[in-house]
């Protein structure tokens, strides 16, 4: 990768480090994750100061930080899992968010270290970390979120399952090869499509604000950003993976990094969040024409129960 787009990248991991990942695990009910959000800068912080810092043990100690701090956030995976003993599909979906940014983090040690993890280069190491904070962490959270506030729409129930599956199967396509990393890229697409029209067609339009909030800023205005975003950022990924594949003219890492990764980091993942955010603590009435829908949410604790 060119500098302009090791920088781009850098502040795209940045972003996640620093407002995405605490922001979502705000939004997750379990004991335990409200003390590691607390004490999230401690991990950040160093994980933020590694990517300034010239490859080697410093950076790496820096790094290591982080990777920590995403490890006791996968940790809540398995005890979620054994508290609850539920696979429905927003649980999957919430699981799969937890577990991801530690792939991020390892990703992270490992590229700081300027060791290639698994025979991977090292510039796919540091794309791999804003990937797992965004397709990853983010994607699946906001899949589940769709899911827990839609519990009677089919779509809701197979955008919650395929975007961790796809998600999964994009990380064993690392291993296995470019068409096997098509597959997962075509089924995450595939179900971030459906969060995205989910989001425009039966969210938005149930979600208000107060009076004292400007309609451009507005929880409607930030779910509606985010939906028509991934109409455009999925369809570049799904191109990106096909040339890769089979060959044909796509995109540069570092065009791919200025759209699809700008247009993910901002334009879905912040606003969805913020979004979300806003109706964890707002509780938005169900529409006349949904009777059976309940309020898109009542309050964190609830999220994802």
């Amino acid at each position: 990768m060119g500098r302009g787009t090791t920088e781009l990248v850098d502040l795209l991991v940045l972003l996640g480090m620093g407002a995405v990942v605490p922001l979502g695990l705000a939004l997750i009910d379990e004991p335990g994750l409200a003390r590691l959000r607390r004490l999230w800068p401690l991990a950040a912080v160093p994980g933020a100061l590694s990517l300034w810092l010239p490859r080697g043990p410093f950076a790496t100690a820096t790094a290591t930080c982080y990777a920590l701090g995403t490890l006791a956030v996968a940790a809540h995976a398995p005890l979620r899992l054994a508290r609850t003993r539920s696979l429905a599909p927003p649980e999957i979906a919430v699981l799969t968010a937890l577990a991801m940014p530690s792939v991020a983090g390892l990703a992270l040690v490992a590229e700081r270290s300027g060791h290639e993890l698994f025979g991977f280069d090292l510039d796919i190491l540091a794309l791999t970390v804003p990937h797992f904070h965004y397709a990853g962490f983010t994607a699946a959270l906001v899949a589940g979120l769709v899911c827990r506030a839609l519990p009677g729409r089919p779509g809701a129930r197979w955008a919650a399952l395929s975007v961790p599956t796809g998600t999964l199967l994009v990380l064993g396509g690392y291993f296995v090869g470019d068409w096997a990393e098509l597959v997962g890229a075509a089924v995450l697409t595939v179900g971030m499509w459906l969060v995205g029209l989910l989001t425009w067609r039966d969210l938005r339009p149930r979600a208000e604000d107060g009076d004292d909030v400007p309609r451009f800023t507005g929880t409607p205005v930030l779910l509606g950003v985010s939906a028509a975003v991934l109409a455009v950022t999925m369809l570049l990924a799904l191109w990106w993976a096909l040339g890769e594949a089979s060959g044909i003219p796509h995109p540069t890492l570092g065009w791919m990094a200025a759209t699809h990764g700008v247009g993910n980091a901002l334009g879905f993942a912040l606003c969805s969040l913020l979004a979300w955010r806003r109706l964890a603590r707002a509780p938005v009435p169900s529409t006349p024409s949904s009777p059976s829908s309940p309020s898109i949410l009542s309050i964190p604790q609830e999220t994802l129960r």
